[in-house]
């Protein structure tokens, strides 16, 4: 029977504790999230195992296999939200409903109808698929340069560890800090009410009212992108990076620089293709308009301000013998470095080649990119210090009696709570696993054991301050920079090493946020703690192995998978995510700041950001509370201002523009003018839009590209842009590109 915990009319007199937990403080979790429980509900049945293993493989293994894409789309467990409910009833119909007894455990294969707590269950298993398969999939990336890149020999066994201990660390981080980041009212994590959305839509019968209800509207408008997808995805590749600029000057460096949407600056470009929108900062719907128009305002000032001007005005970096935008790296004559001239056979860095060969160059782009990752990362522990940092001590020291608790929290005690000590084994655990990594197979991993320690030390001091962020703007600035110019001082010359470091002190916390938000959607759906311990847990393992499984089979079986070279132009298979992983190995590892950033250093002046970094919080905090009164001021968020710079390369400007301006649309024009459409719809287009996209994704990969069946004509290049790679210093010769004089 649902408990109703709306505040009582009848009692205006209730005390302040009380109405603290009868409200939620965001609006949006208001409009979202039920305020109800039936704690009767089974929850742990067979169902819920058989449909939550077969989603969670299912997606590891269409994540794994879309990272590799040129498009790296992310396919999020929504889709196997909606495909397991009607299987669920149809299980629900048929199966048997007497008990058995196994072991004294007594257990129906049918407890009754398929209830909503099984279908969350279900949904937690399938983003253990998301969260290491997708996203940024770090771990399966390490590997697949030590193979694809580094040519390295690397045992199957040595991966699988790598790839399981940086999932259960993540883990048993995410434990220690469930206090800090799922408990308090104020962590609302943005990206679960699309989820909320659409299993209210699957299980609540609407109201009899005019229009579509919200099942029927996700069925048409994932027949709609499902069907659409075939023109981006197969017959009209351009409309991925639609550069009309180029068109109208196609003689034009300049222009084409200006214009392109896959080698420039994006001016005038856009894209028509929901996986190029949603590449590579996720689904705009989901994010709230604040963080939008803070990263918008930091992309403003990047793209078209501070590049613009580097390059053309002061030639920043020796910018013009390079292209604006390329994750390449290059030889101070303009073409591309080839790192296998300063390798040795155990892949150290050959210091007489080095020197003999010539200096490494980057793009101006990438390289003022790097830059706006030095300033992010001291940004970032400036503004929780400031904004977020009496609350975090108060919550330290008062074991959360003292937070302010919604109707959620109230809801949640009723359920028998996790033991920390079961986090601690499994932190534990994993830290001891990844040291003795560090001796059986030293050769292959170059880090040492004192490495490995000091990668977990940074994982844990940043992942708290990082997870305020992300729980309350659904944006989470990254710190690889840091912990590959970290390591990279201490072990100079070991890319592998390099890699390694950064799968431990920056990935861990990766993943650490992923459980966390898998955490407060089982916070918002009433789901008790230990059956989101178990299922989180054994998804995991599961997806972890058949992550690395994936992986392994494609490296083997794509002849020159992410050989841009090798391959033909138009090959979907350019792993652009990875060739920066790569690059950043190069950068931080083989090479070293020291030689890039150091005293002498071409690019040492970008080093100055981590000071102005820590600094610019510190004027907004100020004005905050001088201003009280101006709630506005404390949404000016630093560290999401300079999350517009991220990820450029391997994302474009292009996807980033297209991101903010459908961001806008939805959550500041349709939200404020059309509040009822956006409570009803808006997380529901975001799940159709993902669910399509990912379904025709994967149909036209078995049914056509597999096969070789690929179209060749004037649609199916996606830029049409060939200038805008091209240097414009003098005497820059590069093949296919005028030389000026």
């Amino acid at each position: 029977m649902a408990t109703k915990t709306r505040t009582d009319p009848e009692k205006p007199n209730a005390e302040a504790t009380g109405e603290e937990e009868r409200s939620t403080p965001v609006e949006e979790v208001a409009l979202v999230v039920p305020e109800t429980d039936d704690p009767t509900l089974p929850v742990m049945t067979f169902r819920a195992w058989f449909l939550g293993l077969t989603s969670c493989i299912l997606l590891i293994f269409l994540n794994t296999f879309f990272t590799y894409r040129t498009q790296p789309l992310t396919i999020s467990a929504i889709l196997m939200q909606i495909s397991v409910l009607p299987i669920g009833k149809f299980m629900a119909r048929t199966l048997p409903t007497e008990e058995y007894s196994l072991l004294g455990w007594r257990f129906s294969l049918n407890p009754g109808p398929f209830n909503m707590k099984e279908h969350v269950i279900i949904t937690i298993f399938a983003n253990c698929g998301v969260s290491i398969g997708g996203g940024d999939a770090y771990s399966i990336g390490a590997i697949t340069v030590m193979k694809a890149y580094y040519k390295q020999s690397l045992s199957f066994l040595c991966g699988l560890l790598i790839v399981l201990t940086t999932q259960v660390l993540g883990y048993g981080w995410a434990g220690m800090l469930r206090r800090y980041l799922v408990d308090p009212a104020e962590m609302w994590w943005p990206s679960n009410l699309a989820q909320v959305s659409l299993f209210r839509a699957l299980h609540e019968k609407d109201p009899k009212k005019k229009g579509l209800t919200r099942m029927q509207f996700f069925l048409v408008a994932f027949v709609a992108s499902f069907a659409y997808y075939a023109l981006p995805g197969y017959l009209f590749q351009i409309l991925t990076f639609f550069s009309w600029v180029c068109w109208a000057w196609p003689h034009s460096i300049t222009a084409q620089q200006i214009g392109s949407g896959y080698h420039g600056l994006g001016v005038g470009a856009f894209t028509l293709d929901w996986a190029g929108i949603s590449a590579y900062h996720g689904s705009p719907l989901v994010t709230p308009w604040s963080s939008i128009l803070n990263v918008g305002i930091g992309f403003v000032m990047f793209i078209y301000i501070i590049v613009p001007v580097c390059y053309w005005k002061f030639n920043t970096f020796d910018a013009r013998k390079f292209p604006i935008f390329s994750n390449q790296l290059f030889t101070s004559s303009g073409h591309k470095y080839d790192t296998t001239k300063i390798l040795t056979p155990q892949y150290d860095l050959n210091v007489s080649a080095y020197n003999s060969y010539g200096k490494l160059y980057l793009s101006p782009l990438f390289a003022l990119s790097i830059g706006s990752g030095f300033a992010r990362f001291t940004a970032t522990l400036t503004h929780v210090a400031l904004f977020h940092g009496s609350d975090i001590l108060k919550q330290s020291r008062s074991a959360m009696k003292n937070v302010k608790s919604d109707i959620h929290a109230r809801l949640m005690k009723s359920y028998k709570q996790v033991p920390e000590w079961w986090f601690l084994i499994l932190l534990i655990g994993s830290i001891v696993l990844s040291v003795l990594m560090s001796f059986v197979w030293k050769d292959q991993v170059q880090l040492p054991w004192w490495g490995m320690l000091f990668a977990f030390g940074l994982a844990w001091v940043v992942t708290l301050p990082i997870g305020v962020i992300q729980a309350t703007t659904n944006q989470q600035p990254g710190y690889d920079i840091i912990a590959q110019f970290i390591i990279g001082y201490v072990l100079p010359g070991k890319p592998i090493a390099n890699l390694l470091f950064k799968i431990y002190g920056r990935i861990s916390t990766i993943h650490a946020l992923s459980f966390l938000s898998d955490l407060k959607l089982g916070h918002y759906m009433k789901i008790p703690p230990r059956c989101m311990y178990t299922a989180q847990l054994v998804g995991t393992l599961v997806a972890g192995t058949v992550n690395l499984a994936v992986a392994w089979w494609m490296l083997d079986s794509i002849e020159n998978i992410c050989d841009v070279e090798g391959q033909h132009p138009e090959s979907p298979w350019t792993c652009p995510k990875y060739r920066v992983t790569f690059d950043a190995s190069v950068i931080w590892g083989l090479i070293g700041p020291k030689r890039l950033f150091g005293p002498g250093g071409l690019y040492r002046n970008l080093v100055w950001l981590f000071l102005i970094g820590a600094v610019l919080p510190v004027p907004v905090w100020i004005l905050s509370k001088i201003f009280p009164e101006k709630k506005w001021i404390p949404l000016i968020n630093i560290p999401v201002i300079s999350y517009g710079f991220a990820g450029m390369p391997p994302a474009t400007p292009t996807n980033i523009a297209s991101w903010l301006i459908t961001g806008t649309i939805f959550n500041y024009f349709v939200f404020k003018y059309h509040k009822r459409w956006w409570q009803k719809y808006n997380y529901v287009l975001s799940a159709a839009l993902d669910a399509g996209t990912a379904f025709m994704g994967v149909l036209l990969f078995f049914a056509l590209q597999n096969e070789g069946h690929n179209l060749k004509w004037w649609g199916s290049d996606p830029d049409h842009c060939p200038l805008a790679s091209c240097p414009t210093a003098p005497g820059i010769v590069v093949d296919g590109c005028p030389v000026f004089k």
